[in-house]
C-alpha cells in the first residue's frame, strides 16, 4: 500500500474499488496513500472464509495425504522472493539444505512432510526446475502441493508449519496452528502491518540445531495468539456477500435474488506418502512381546537411536545397487495385476533374484500384504482394529521377530503388534 502501485502516473488511483480485509488496513492506506483511499472497501477475506468452513474436514484432508492417526504432518512453506524460506534455488537456500535432514532426523512413520510454494516459484524457475530440486525428498515420502487448489487443505490439516514472511504462513498462525520461522526477513514489510509484528516475533527455526526437538517442543508448548486470527478478517464468513454486492455495483447493475456463497474447499485425492529411496530400519522386541520400528529415509546415518538395524528397499528404487543388500524387499501393487501373477509369485521370484534378501513382501492394500520368507512360507498380514501403518512396517517388524529366531510356522498363526512412536498398530498374521 504506497503511492506506487496504487497511483497511475497522474496521481490517480489504478483501481476503481480497492478490497481491504481488515479497518487497520484502511488506516494504514489513509496514512500513506491518502488518495487511494476513497477507493477501499471493507469485504472480508474469501480465503479465510473457505478455510474456516472447511475446518470440519481436517481429518479428511489428513486421510487424502496418508496421515495415520499418530503421525504428525509437518507442511514447508515458502513465498516467493530470494530471502524466503526456498530462496531463489541457490547453495545458501534454507529449505533445499535442510530437505535431507528432515528425512534423516524425522522417522518416515511418525511425521509426514509436505510442500507448498508460491505459485511465483513454480512460473520463475519452472515445475521441471522445481521437481529436479526436490527429487530425492519426494521419494523419501515429501507430498509437493498444488500451489493453487492444495495449499489450504494442506495448512488445514497440518500439526505444525514450518515457513517465512509469507501470507501462508501467516494464515497458518491465524489457524491456530504452530509456526517456526525458517526464513524472517522484516526489509519488505510494512513496520506498521500486522505481519511484521507476527515475523519479528514467532520462533525461529535454529538450522545449526537438531531439528526434531525444535519441532517436537514447539508443538507442545504452542499457545495460539490471537492476533493473527483477529488481523485476517474484521468479517468472517461475510466475504460472498460483501464482495458480490461490490462487483455489482462497480458495473451498475441488480445484484440477483439468490444467495452469495463461496465454493467449498474440495477433497484432494488421494496421495499417501510414497518411498522409494531405500529404508534404514531399526527394531527392537520389547518384552511386552511388540515389536518396535522406527523407519528413515534420509541419505545420512540415523540418530543414536537404540536396535537392530537392516534395510528395507522398494522394488522400484532408483538406488538399484541397494536391492542386492536388501533385508527386506517390498512393493506395492493390486493382488491381481496380471504383470506380476500373483503376490505369492511375486515373493518367490523377488527371494530367488535377490539371494541376499530375507522377506519379501507384496503390498496388497492400506491394511494388508502378502510375504514369503527363505523358508518358503507365504503368509498374509492383515491390519487389525487401530492398526493405520504403512504394511511395509508390518514387515519390517516381521522380519525382526522371524530374525529373533522366532519360527514362520508359528509366526503365520497369531498376532504381532508393532510400535510405532507412542502408537501400537495389531496386525493378524495367517497362512496366505
Amino acid at each position: 500500500m504506497s503511492p506506487e502501485w496504487l497511483l497511475d502516473e497522474n496521481g490517480k488511483p489504478i483501481a476503481d474499488a480497492l478490497v481491504l480485509s481488515h479497518p487497520e488496513q484502511y488506516e494504514r492506506l489513509r496514512r500513506v496513500c491518502p488518495e487511494a483511499a476513497p477507493t477501499a472497501v471493507l469485504a472480508g477475506d474469501p480465503c479465510w472464509d473457505r478455510m474456516l468452513a472447511a475446518r470440519p474436514n481436517r481429518d479428511r484432508f489428513r486421510r487424502a495425504l496418508g496421515v495415520g492417526r499418530a503421525q504428525r504432518l509437518i507442511v514447508l512453506n515458502s513465498t516467493w522472493n530470494p530471502e524466503s524460506f526456498f530462496g531463489d534455488g541457490g547453495g545458501d537456500d534454507v529449505l533445499p539444505s535442510l530437505l535431507p535432514r528432515l528425512t534423516s532426523e524425522f522417522p518416515a512413520d511418525e511425521y509426514r512432510l509436505a510442500a507448498v510454494l508460491h505459485p511465483n516459484v513454480w512460473h520463475g524457475h519452472g515445475p521441471g526446475q522445481i521437481r529436479a530440486w526436490l527429487d530425492r525428498a519426494r521419494r523419501a515420502g515429501l507430498a509437493l502441493i498444488d500451489p493453487v487448489e492444495g495449499w489450504r487443505q494442506a495448512l488445514l490439516a497440518a500439526d505444525a508449519v514450518i515457513g517465512d514472511h509469507g501470507s501462508v504462513t501467516y494464515y497458518a498462525a491465524a489457524l491456530g496452528t504452530p509456526v517456526l520461522l525458517g526464513a524472517a526477513p522484516l526489509a519488505g514489510l510494512d513496520p506498521e502491518a500486522p505481519v511484521h509484528a507476527f515475523v519479528r516475533t514467532a520462533p525461529r527455526l535454529d538450522p545449526a540445531r537438531a531439528l526434531r526437538p525444535q519441532l517436537d517442543a514447539l508443538m507442545e508448548r504452542h499457545q495460539p495468539p490471537p492476533e493473527p486470527a483477529e488481523s485476517v478478517s474484521s468479517a468472517p464468513g461475510e466475504s460472498a456477500p460483501r464482495l458480490r454486492r461490490l462487483f455489482y455495483d462497480v458495473i451498475g447493475i441488480p445484484e440477483p435474488d439468490a444467495p452469495a456463497r463461496l465454493e467449498p474447499l474440495p477433497l484432494p485425492p488421494y496421495e499417501p506418502a510414497t518411498h522409494t529411496v531405500p529404508f534404514l530400519v531399526l527394531t527392537r522386541l520389547l518384552d511386552s512381546g511388540e515389536v518396535r520400528v522406527t523407519r528413515y529415509a534420509g541419505p545420512h546415518p540415523a540418530p543414536d537411536d537404540e536396535g537392530e538395524a537392516h534395510t528395507a528397499v522398494h522394488e522400484d528404487t532408483r538406488e538399484t545397487d541397494r536391492l542386492a543388500l536388501a533385508d527386506v524387499v517390498f512393493r506395492y501393487g493390486d493382488e491381481n495385476d496380471p504383470r506380476f501373477v500373483s503376490p505369492a509369485h511375486w515373493t518367490a521370484e523377488v527371494l530367488d533374484r535377490h539371494p541376499h534378501c530375507a522377506l519379501a513382501a507384496y503390498i496388497t492394500g492400506p491394511g494388508s500384504c502378502v510375504l514369503r520368507t527363505r523358508a518358503g512360507t507365504p503368509i498374509r498380514m492383515d491390519a487389525g482394529p487401530g492398526a493405520d501403518a504403512d504394511p511395509a512396517v508390518y514387515a519390517s517388524a516381521l522380519h525382526a521377530w522371524l530374525t529373533a529366531g522366532n519360527s514362520p510356522v508359528e509366526a503365520a498363526r497369531q498376532q504381532l503388534t508393532v510400535r510405532i512412536g507412542k502408537a501400537a498398530h495389531p496386525v493378524w498374521l495367517t497362512p496366505a
